[in-house]
């Protein structure tokens, strides 16, 4: 069995991958507060984008950046391009169909487990499809009681966070519900990397035409996804809070239904004034139709 390292840089690596959760998941929470105080499209907006604030750069980011201290003493290690892409689409997409579950849902148990399971597997396996991305002369293998561990670590996270997103409203509440959940991403990460088994195997090739380095592709992308959720994070913030939401919804509703249309009103006004200038007036071809000239009828 080779022996391997997970830190080569030190606490760097760790350090930068917990910050980076961190940032996702509260952009996902502060996201999915949002989504509970809206309705229609705009509730699907903000879900979605708590999918990609969470999925993207609260999982596969934090993936990414602590694997570049991940090292195989005498080897160079390279990425499969297609497969690290996939694992990031999975990510995405299945823990947003964990924060749809509870964001159109009527409370309860139920939904929070059934979302909480769909967003852990969402996390184990944007974790193993992305180590499966790694080309490499050995062999890598997995322990699979520890794998085990890494999953439920990862459900058990996944279920805090949405419990959180449903519960909790101020943004300090969020940031320690996102640093908490931070710890349980990482915690699941280095679970299972410690899961993993790399076995010599001498006499093999590598071949991964669609493949590239660390510091080729990972480097770029986790940059150009870092400074994407900087700029999440400014529309976030000066966009409306949940509460701000809530109020001027509740305002709308006691100022009561909008005024009728202008043109309607001013339609309205015209023939009440032309049914008062008729009143009193014969209509055509009345009996009592005053056929005196209309001189005579004013002296009259």
């Amino acid at each position: 069995m080779v022996h391997v390292n997970n830190f080569s840089y030190g606490a760097l690596n760790p350090v930068l991958a917990y910050v980076t959760s961190c940032i996702g998941c509260f952009l996902g929470l502060r996201c999915t507060t949002r989504a509970r105080a809206s309705r229609g499209r705009a509730r699907a907006s903000w879900l979605g984008i708590a999918a990609v604030a969470i999925g993207i750069m609260g999982i596969w980011v934090m993936h990414f950046i602590a694997m570049l201290g991940f090292t195989i003493p005498g080897q160079s290690i390279r990425y499969s391009v297609p497969v690290t892409i996939l694992s990031m689409l999975i990510a995405t997409a299945v823990v947003g169909v964990g924060l749809f579950i509870v964001g159109y849902s009527r409370g309860g148990a139920g939904p929070l487990l059934l979302g909480g399971v769909a967003i852990g597997c969402g996390v184990a396996s944007m974790h193993y499809i992305g180590m499966a991305a790694i080309r490499a002369q050995d062999r890598l293998a997995y322990t699979p009681a520890l794998v085990a561990v890494s999953v439920a670590i990862a459900v058990i996270a996944g279920t805090a966070a949405l419990w959180a997103a449903l519960r909790l409203e101020t943004a300090w509440a969020a940031l320690i519900a996102s640093m908490i959940m931070g710890v349980a991403v990482s915690g699941m990460h280095y679970t299972g990397m410690a899961a993993l088994r790399v076995h010599a195997a001498f006499g093999l090739a590598v071949t991964a035409p669609a493949s590239a380095s660390a510091e080729a592709f990972l480097l770029p992308l986790i940059l150009g996804i870092s400074c994407t959720g900087f700029i999440f994070s400014a529309v976030i913030a000066l966009s409306p809070t949940a509460a701000e939401m809530l109020a001027e919804a509740d305002l709308m509703a006691r100022l009561g239904p909008p005024p009728p249309d202008v043109h309607i009103a001013r339609r309205e006004r015209q023939r009440q004034a032309y049914d008062s200038a008729q009143a009193g007036r014969p209509q055509p071809g009345s009996l009592f139709r005053d056929h005196r000239s209309g001189r005579q009828q004013d002296e009259a």
